[in-house]
């Protein structure tokens, strides 16, 4: 663990003590406090405490300016195999370095990100720690939200990009972190536990609060667009994470800090660089995705009007506020330059459509009468858009398989309640769902469906999830009872329909069907891939009860989502030490056909899920009929629903050359054939 410290009195001690307190033992830990220069008795209080703990080091240096320079020092002590970055005007959970350092233990991860907590005020990020992640990216996660160094890092990740801290008063931390982030193999979550207080200082002496300046933000800005341009090759991926730093580094800091500078360093130094990012890093793709503010300010910087830049930042409190304009089922910010003939600014630049928030509510959800049909009512409405004239849609979707949506016309009913002064009186709805029927006259398949609303008002249409904003945690007590539909065919037994609420009030269906005799009496207890045949997946468990008297003849099934199946035969044999039926099975996945297929054991009519069990993760093999090329299989995840998935496709050459190499091996290689 490495903490910077320059005159950190008298928060450093807490900050200390929590490091040495942590459970996962000061035999595991080594803690390196560098004293970078203090005045105010700093360095004294680290010795202090070094002397009753072995485990820490304290070095003391001539002050460097920033937090960047005592952090290298550390790094440049450091051996173990992780590194902690422990700002000293902060502190740790007790049990916070054990629990990180386990996610990447067990999960293989290079970054590991615990829960921030904020002490006094200081925001903090939150939108990545929603639920415990232990192996993502930042691709797919909203970890890259958060750009601080206080986190667990592989050391030999460190090591091997050569990474240290620039010298910069502020945002030194961020080209750190992305690096980082941008080559680590893997990410983990830790959101179950509050792992990093942070907190203000007293004495307001926080290097973020008083070096907030542009002069200060400029070096760490431009190296944190460098840093994304050199190890992400340009396309959505690259702009899904460019999109963070023009929001939060470009467009932010010029709105609120450049119109304080004096009129020369605002002309002359600061707004032509912040120019040349906006031509150099924000693309089309970048643009699409931003606010309408931000876009407004991207197209007068390319455009090189800096008095207009320098208006619409001065003004942006009171422009914020002037309303919305819709027109042709598209909903435009009214800023005085919007179709203002004189400043020329394309509509695309005001367009709020795809960004104003859509308000829903899920008041009731029950089920009506003896049979399949669930009443839903609540009101849903998209702000700034009147409800005159509303024709929202119920949408059914299957969750992590390919099927089409399923709409249902739901009925209008006015609300009085409502904000916005009669605005969207029409925002209520209520809509019946005959679940026996539902699907084109046909109930629903078995797995998760998710219910989303198609709001639309206006000609204007947003998508969201249907939810409640307040239920019982995981939904429990607060969604309808599972229900029983009747078969789906002869001898396949009931189909029961349990609703229920996400952790984040998403409002869904979870089809299964009942048991059946053969699921009652098989217990699968392994599933995993052949060592001596790629691309075979062994299935094995035993079989109880009267199953044993009369095992019958069983498969293994593998069905795609097109109705496609493939069986084998499951082997079966007597336990001679207990009164049982032992069974193994091998299914050629490489055989199988690229799709999705859902894996169970069958006898007669009836069915018994295979579950995911933990030993089965990713395989590949080679087809030598298609030239050679690698295909994988990996399972996927269905929900609530235990039962393995598998996705068969072939891999993507490309991309597993990337993720090989890295992003600077395969820029080599395309430079070598040019």
């Amino acid at each position: 663990m490495i903490i910077p410290a320059y005159n950190s009195m008298p928060e450093l001690t807490a900050c200390v003590t929590s490091a040495m307190e942590q459970t996962l033992g000061l035999d595991k830990i080594e803690i390196i406090a560098i004293d970078d220069g203090s005045t105010d008795g700093t360095g004294a209080e680290l010795d202090r405490l070094a002397r009753a703990c072995p485990a820490l080091r304290v070095v003391h240096q001539a002050n460097s300016g920033g937090a960047g320079g005592p952090r290298n020092t550390g790094l440049d002590l450091a051996t173990g195999d992780y590194v902690f970055f422990l700002d000293s005007d902060d502190y740790l959970g007790p049990d916070a370095l054990r629990r990180m350092v386990a996610m990447a233990d067990e999960n293989g991860t290079d970054v590991v990100l615990g829960k921030m907590v904020s002490v006094g005020g200081r925001a903090v990020p939150t939108a990545a720690f929603r639920h415990n992640q232990p192996r993502t990216d930042v691709f797919s996660s909203d970890a890259y939200r958060t750009l601080g160094c206080w986190k667990l890092f592989r050391r030999s990740l460190i090591e091997r990009l050569h990474l240290r801290f620039p010298p910069y008063r502020n945002c030194e931390d961020k080209p750190f972190t992305a690096a980082a982030y941008l080559n680590a193999d893997g990410i983990s979550v830790v959101a179950d536990y509050d792992c990093y207080y942070v907190r203000n200082r007293r004495s307001g002496e926080n290097l973020t609060l008083t070096a907030a300046a542009l002069t200060h933000r400029m070096d760490g800005t431009r190296l944190c667009f460098q840093t994304v341009a050199r190890y992400v090759e340009p396309g959505p991926r690259r702009d899904r994470i460019m999109r963070r730093h023009v929001e939060w580094e470009l467009c932010g800091p010029l709105r609120a800090l450049l119109p304080q500078e004096n009129e020369q360093q605002a002309r002359e130094r600061f707004y032509p660089e912040f120019r040349s990012w906006a031509l150099s890093y924000v693309t089309d793709g970048v643009f699409q995705q931003l606010s309408p503010p931000d876009r407004l300010l991207i197209h007068l910087l390319r455009a090189d009007r800096y008095d207009d830049v320098m208006a619409v930042a001065r003004n942006r409190k009171e422009d914020a506020g002037r309303g919305y304009l819709v027109d042709k089922g598209r909903v435009y910010w009214c800023h005085p330059y919007f179709r203002d003939p004189a400043k020329a600014v394309p509509d695309v630049c005001f367009d709020a459509t795809d960004r104003l928030p859509v308000r829903t509510e899920l008041a009731e959800a029950a089920w009506h009468g003896d049979g399949g049909v669930l009443r839903l009512s609540g009101h849903a409405y998209i702000e700034h858009v009147a409800t005159a004239e509303p024709d929202t849609q119920l949408i059914v979707r299957r969750r992590g398989l390919a099927h089409p949506d399923i709409r249902l016309p739901v009925t209008a009913r006015t609300r009085a309640d409502l904000p916005g002064e009669g605005r969207y009186a029409r925002a209520g709805f209520e809509v019946d769902v005959d679940l026996r029927t539902v699907a084109g006259g046909q109930p629903l398949g078995l797995g998760v469906w998710d219910l989303v609303l198609d709001v639309r008002a206006q000609g204007v249409s947003r998508t969201v999830r249907l939810r409640r904003t307040a239920t019982g945690g995981d939904g429990s007590g607060t969604a309808p009872p599972e229900r029983a539909l009747g078969g789906r065919a002869a001898g396949q037994g009931q189909v029961l329909v349990r609703p229920f609420f996400t952790p984040h009030g998403g409002f869904s269906l979870h089809v299964r069907q009942a048991e059946s005799a053969l699921g009652r009496a098989c217990r699968v207890t392994r599933t995993a891939w052949d060592p001596t045949a790629r691309g075979q997946l062994i299935v094995s468990g035993f079989l109880t009860g009267q199953a044993t008297s009369r095992p019958g003849a069983m498969t293994l099934r593998a069905e795609d989502t097109s109705g496609s199946v493939y069986e084998v035969p499951v082997r079966c044999s007597p336990d001679e030490d207990r009164d049982r039926i032992l069974f193994t099975a091998r299914l050629p996945v490489r055989r199988l056909r690229p799709g999705q297929w859902t894996i169970a054991l069958r006898r007669q009519n009836e069915q018994a899920a295979v579950p995911p069990l933990d030993a089965v993760t990713g395989t590949h093999w080679f087809r030598a009929r298609r030239l050679g090329r690698p295909y994988y299989a990996t399972p996927l995840t269905r929900g609530r629903e235990e039962v393995l998935v598998l996705r068969v496709a072939p891999v993507r050459l490309g991309a597993a050359l990337r993720r090989r190499l890295g992003p600077r091996a395969v820029r080599r290689e395309r430079r070598s054939h040019r």
